[in-house]
């Protein structure tokens, strides 16, 4: 597919064309920005190892190269050099040379590629892996990560403040946060103008198998939740899960929804076999973008939820002190509001919006980058989950979903 072109951040000049940009209506109060953020890092995870693996010896001073996994759309893109400007830029700058592959399709299918390498202490080939809270809390947990020396990212501490001190990584010795994001549902405006208010709404018969839901269990099962009325950030428990996994157990035996995917949802919304989905924000606008501006995202009547992925370095990487160079480069507030210009998900560096203003004013106020208190306020994070839940009801998803 085609992707958005963007400029060396380096040089900083205009982009040349600016995205499509969506309207969601949201309803007043809830939490401010900064409460909203600060509840994004919470975790869950399986619980610790005995015995843990130690980390790999670092070689970056030997070998100027840096390897990263990074979620899909998630990084400007060239098209016409094909070729990530921005990484460009940090190799120019520093004399490392970055590998970076798209490698992250869900948090639970990349876990499961890597776990046994990563409890073993080895390599996996990557020097940063960028994964959502719950399983940057995992990691770290089982101390599969290598402690950052913050020394080396002076940048970090344009972080949001909200975002500095987070329950599953105190002080942030182990994780920065790359973007946040909203998880809500989207549709084919063409196919189906009558449009979705709520998730029920995706249950219509006239969407019968061409519906897909995201196989990440705490967009879904919240979103599903918030559907039936749960307060997902409070005291809910076994009956309100089980009273929503009922409902998506019925929706995929019904054939209603055709499949649960991870970030590769975006390719059958384009190939037109999905026409409604529950998605991620940025992804929506991006498309619209690349592909002509034929769906539109919302966050549900009932709410939508609020996610954050972070930046880690995986137990095994040997290339360490490149890794914590190419993280500074990035929480650079130039750099970060030209990746926020394409990515189009929340910012998390202090000083990129005002960056903004000389890389594409007309995305200042995008709330999908740039929240407002108002725009948050049916925005909700899923309660922090204790470890015997996580497994409990990880087991219990995987298995409704057919894996």
């Amino acid at each position: 597919m085609s992707k958005r072109p963007v400029t060396d951040p380096m040089l900083r000049s205009i982009i040349n064309s600016q995205l499509s940009r969506r309207k969601l209506l949201l309803g007043a109060g809830g939490l401010s920005v900064a409460g909203m953020l600060a509840a994004c890092g919470t975790g869950g995870g399986t619980g610790g190892s005995s015995s843990k693996p130690s980390p790999a010896a670092d070689v970056s001073d030997s070998e100027k190269t840096v390897s990263w996994a990074n979620w899909t759309l998630y990084l400007d893109y060239d098209d016409s050099t094909q070729k990530y400007p921005s990484l460009e830029a940090f190799s120019a700058a520093t004399g490392i040379k970055a590998s970076y592959s798209e490698d992250v399709d869900g948090n639970d299918t990349y876990f499961g590629k890597v776990q046994g390498q990563l409890a073993a202490g080895q390599d996996i080939g990557q020097d940063i892996v960028t994964l959502t809270d719950w399983m940057a809390a995992r990691l770290i947990r089982l101390g599969y990560t290598q402690e950052l020396d913050l020394a080396n990212i002076p940048n970090s501490k344009n972080l949001l403040s909200t975002l500095q001190n987070v329950d599953f990584d105190p002080g942030r010795k182990h994780s920065l946060t790359w973007q946040s994001g909203f998880a809500g549902i989207a549709w084919n405006k063409e196919a189906f103008p009558k449009g979705l208010k709520t998730v029920s709404d995706l249950w219509s018969p006239e969407l019968k198998g061409r519906v897909e839901v995201l196989d990440e269990m705490r967009d879904t099962m919240g979103l599903l939740m918030l559907d039936n009325g749960v307060d997902i950030t409070g005291d809910w428990g076994d009956q309100e899960f089980e009273n929503a996994l009922d409902i998506l157990s019925k929706q995929i035996a019904d054939g209603q929804i055709r499949q649960v995917k991870g970030n590769s949802y975006k390719e059958d919304l384009i190939s037109g076999d999905a026409l409604a989905v529950i998605g991620w924000s940025g992804d929506i606008t991006q498309l619209n973008f690349e592909e002509g501006d034929k769906w539109e995202f919302a966050i549900p009547e009932a709410g939508g939820t609020l996610w954050s992925d972070n930046l880690l370095v995986p137990i095994g990487a040997t290339h360490k002190a490149n890794a914590e160079k190419l993280m500074d480069y990035y929480f650079d507030p130039v750099n970060a509001a030209t990746v926020a210009a394409y990515v189009n998900f929340i910012c998390p560096v202090e000083g990129a919006r005002e960056a903004m203003q000389d890389i594409d004013p007309a995305l200042v106020e995008n709330p999908l980058i740039f929240p407002t208190d108002d725009f948050l306020a049916s925005a909700h994070v899923l309660r922090t989950l204790t470890p015997d839940e996580e497994t409990d009801y990880s087991d219990r998803f995987q298995t409704a979903i057919g894996n």
